[in-house]
């Protein structure tokens, strides 16, 4: 069968630990190299020195016996022992004719002697006194050349070109020397490799042990289990700390933001289950009728105009639902996009908003006790703010219809307004049934009901308008306090920020 490159690719694919051991061993072996070629080259050229120091040292103690009987070799020996007494191994000496030729050979050389160039004086004087390398068969030779000096010199007269003397030392000794230290580096060299590819292996298997415990947790968080978090596998300034605490942060916003998805899909349900029932009830309504004068059901025109009048207080109760709806979706993309919802914000006195909630009160429930007051009590005080007055009137209209709505006939209710801390307060405090600490938490909540068991809501009507309130007041940068408890009635006190300029205009 044959495999696609990507199946090729993954199979090829090494783990970490093994990328991590092989380019550590890759740096070991670079650095031995270096280190291995610097160090036998050095010693390979203070070898060479060595010898060319014996050569000088060889060729001007032979040069000390010249051939009085060129070609006799009677001074031969001393020329020898002179050579031998400074070079051991294969050493080749001979003195040379003034034009370069061999004139007698003094210390053959084991083997074949070194292929000299043509040393004649003039050649001689140019090289000095500078040892050189010559080639031979099997191996190099370092070779000097000393010019010999004349019967006529050791007078006192100088005559140049008399013959020299050339002492050559073979290489192979540096050689051998070499090639033995090379071959003692690699067997340490491979030893030291073996024993660091396994301590290295096992070390970096320890090292790698919090990143195995990153991948256990990595996978249960796959699994579903978002509640894992990484433990504290090292200090928060080392790299490992540092991507533990990233992760841990990751996780806990994964986590959160998955649980207010849950949440948010819940409330979606639920309103859409809601909302389909408010709605459900007028169409109804009207169908009802509209069926029930198709049938012949209403043969007089009285009976007419009073399905007409039950149609049309249907269909203002549908119209407010579909409004508040649709105002509370404005609100919802306002959080995110200001323009959704464009406040005409004014300098104004929440004052007016509690007078005029004063007579709303009055003439809607004139069984009632309406008292105007500061906040908690006290007279009346000024409340400026920056707001929308009609988005604020609309906030106290749903709070009275509200209180209206959800307490006994008869009870007092008082409105109170005035500043603390900064914070212009606006509150309506009913003498009702109150609520619960569970139903107060929940009482802002869309079409949530605080007694479904009597069909009675704290929100109102469809269950509305609390949440508008809430969500417009919170447009305003203000908040919505509810302060209650059972049997004791309930407080709603909204908080807008204090605009002082208001006082002036």
């Amino acid at each position: 069968m044959r495999m696609t490159p990507s199946i090729r690719r993954r199979d090829w694919r090494l783990s970490l630990r093994a990328r991590l051991v092989i380019i550590c061993l890759l740096l070991v072996v670079t650095a031995l190299l270096a280190s291995n070629a610097l160090l036998v080259t050095l010693l390979q050229r203070q070898l060479v020195d060595q010898l060319d120091e014996r050569l000088r040292t060889a060729a001007t103690a032979a040069a000390r016996f010249p051939d009085t009987e060129a070609g006799t070799g009677a001074t031969a020996p001393k020329v020898r022992e002179a050579v031998e007494r400074e070079l051991t191994g294969d050493v080749y000496a001979a003195r040379l004719r003034a034009d370069g030729t061999v004139a007698q050979t003094l210390r053959p050389a084991r083997g074949a002697p070194p292929r000299l160039p043509r040393l004649n004086a003039g050649a001689i004087n140019a090289r000095g006194v500078h040892p050189f390398q010559a080639a031979g068969d099997g191996n190099d030779w370092r070779v000097i050349a000393q010019p010999l000096p004349s019967p006529r010199q050791q007078q006192g007269t100088v005559s140049r070109g008399y013959g020299s003397i050339v002492v050559a030392g073979s290489l192979e000794p540096v050689s051998s020397t070499i090639r033995q230290l090379g071959l003692r580096m690699l067997m340490i060299d491979t030893l030291v490799l073996v024993l660091l590819g396994v301590i290295g292996w096992f070390a970096v298997h320890a090292g790698l042990r919090p990143l195995r415990r990153i991948e256990t947790t990595a996978a249960a968080i796959a699994d579903g289990d978002l509640s894992r978090r990484v433990p504290a596998l090292a200090p928060t300034r080392t790299e490992l700390g540092r991507l533990a605490t990233a992760l841990n942060g990751m996780l806990d916003r994964i986590e959160a933001g998955d649980t207010a998805r849950a949440a948010t899909n819940a409330r979606m349900r639920t309103f859409i289950a809601d909302a389909s029932h408010e709605l459900r009830t007028p169409l109804f309504g009207i169908k009802g009728f509209t069926e029930l004068y198709r049938m012949g059901g209403m043969p007089e025109r009285s009976d007419v105009a009073t399905a007409m009048n039950r149609i049309e207080r249907e269909t203002a109760r549908l119209v407010r639902i579909v409004e508040d709806l649709l105002l509370l979706a404005r609100l919802d993309e306002d959080k995110t996009a200001p323009t959704q919802l464009p406040l005409r914000l004014t300098p104004m006195d929440l004052r007016t908003l509690a007078a005029d909630a004063l007579h709303d009160l009055k003439a809607l429930a004139p069984d009632r006790t309406v008292t105007l007051t500061g906040p908690g009590g006290g007279p009346p005080l000024g409340a400026p703010v920056l707001g929308d007055e009609a988005r604020l009137r609309q906030v106290m209209s749903n709070l009275v219809g509200n209180a209206i709505a959800h307490t006994p006939s008869g009870s007092p209710v008082r409105i109170g307004v005035g500043t603390d801390n900064g914070q212009a307060i606006l509150e309506l405090s009913d003498q009702g049934p109150g609520m619960t600490a569970h139903q107060a938490t929940r009482v802002f909540d869309r079409f949530y009901r605080a007694d479904t068991a009597r069909g009675r809501t704290r929100s109102g009507g469809a269950g509305l308008g609390l949440s508008i309130v809430h969500s417009l007041v919170t447009a305003h940068h203000g908040q919505v306090e509810v302060h209650t408890a059972p049997g004791r009635g309930a407080t709603f006190r909204i908080l807008i920020p204090e605009h002082t300029d208001a006082l002036s205009d």
